[in-house]
Parts: structure tokens; C-alpha cells; sequence
């Protein structure tokens, strides 16, 4: 549909809105809908590329700490952060993990949504051991549509939406580190924090 539009549309969405509910722009259209096409200028489409930044950092952590476990990874006022069961990292690793970054959206791998019914969910969650994982779906209720978002080698239980690739990723930057306790709660286990930034240009970036 964006393409139908224009091709600057079509290079510049992000994400959709069909009658006021944002979703992927792989959503098929199957009724007379008002839809609208969304880019990184409006807040949701913001939101949408920020929170693909977010899985290209855990993709990128993943890979070169194979031992952290995830937590969550979601888009902020002006980026975005992602919580991991690791221990604590210096500025040179965040600048390790850039590169690795850098790595995930070369290879520019399609991110493909799926749902899983709540059995195999937990079950594939633990597989992976990723217990933060398989608490959230717990938590979830009985009725809940359980989504997972796999670009590549990385697969993130994942309510989306995304952006169709990791590729729109021009320019990002990892901000800062911090602790943060698990669900905010002082008794739970301290994480560690990377927050970050991205922008589609580098001198927005700047």
C-alpha cells in the first residue's frame, strides 16, 4: 500500500496504523479499513524504530555474551533500552557491542513475527534458558496472544511492532549504562541496563 503511494513513502514507513491501532506494515489488509502509513516523524513510528534498535543491541549482546540472559527492551522517550542478567560492563564494551551491532544490520535479516500457543512458548523460552522470559509469559493471561519477533540467529518474545528489516538503522549510538532491579523491585536481582539512542541519518544522530 505505501509503495502504491509513492516510493519515498515506501523507503521512509516504518510502521501502520489500521482504524487507529498501530501494527507491523506486514499485517495483510483484509477488510475496507482507514489505514495510515507512519514514518520515523511521527511518534509511533519512532517508537517502532527505536524498539528494533533495542532487539539489533540484544542480538548483538547475545552474541558476544552468550551466557546473558534478556530481560525487556523497550523504546523511551528519546531511544530506547535493553535489561540483561549479565555482569556489569565498562564503555569499551559497549563500544565492542556497537560494532557488533553494526555486524546484525549488514547482514540486514528479514524479521519475521509468529505466534506461539502458551505451552510450546514456555517450553521454547526455557529451551533457550531464558527464565525472565518464561516468567513474563506466565504472567500473561490465558487468552493472551504470545508473539515472538526472529530477525536472523535472534528470536525475543515480543508483543511489535517492528520494522521490516534491520536495515532503516542508519546511525545509533549506545548512551549509557545502569543497574536496574528486575520489574523494578529492590528485592529482585540487579540487571544491567544499555540504553541507546538511533536515528535513520547520522546528522540527526550528531
Amino acid at each position: 500500500i505505501a509503495k502504491s503511494i509513492g516510493m519515498g513513502l515506501y523507503k521512509a514507513a516504518c510502521l501502520a496504523k489500521i482504524d487507529g491501532e498501530t501494527c507491523d506494515l506486514r499485517t495483510p489488509v483484509t477488510k475496507d479499513c482507514h489505514v495510515e502509513i507512519l514514518t520515523f516523524d511521527d511518534e509511533d513510528g519512532k517508537k517502532a524504530f527505536w524498539h528494533t534498535t533495542s532487539h539489533i543491541l540484544a542480538q548483538a549482546v547475545k552474541r558476544l555474551y552468550p551466557s546473558a540472559k534478556l530481560a525487556i527492551g523497550p523504546s523511551i522517550a528519546n531511544g530506547f533500552y535493553y535489561d540483561f542478567d549479565m555482569a556489569p560492563l565498562t564503555r569499551e564494551d559497549l563500544d565492542a557491542i556497537e560494532k557488533e551491532m553494526k555486524k546484525v544490520i549488514k547482514e540486514n535479516p528479514p524479521i519475521e513475527r509468529y505466534e506461539l500457543p502458551r505451552e510450546e512458548a514456555i517450553a521454547f523460552m526455557k529451551e533457550k534458558d531464558e527464565p525472565y522470559k518464561v516468567e513474563l509469559i506466565e504472567d500473561l493471561s490465558e487468552d493472551a496472544t504470545i508473539s515472538f519477533y526472529k530477525q536472523g540467529d535472534f528470536t525475543d518474545l515480543c508483543a511489535g511492532p517492528h520494522l521490516m528489516s534491520t536495515k532503516p538503522v542508519k546511525a545509533f549510538k549506545l548512551t549509557s549504562l545502569a543497574g536496574a532491579y528486575w520489574r523494578g523491585n529492590e528485592k529482585n536481582k540487579m540487571l544491567t541496563r544499555i540504553y541507546g539512542t538511533a536515528f535513520t541519518k547520522k546528522a540527526d544522530l550528531e
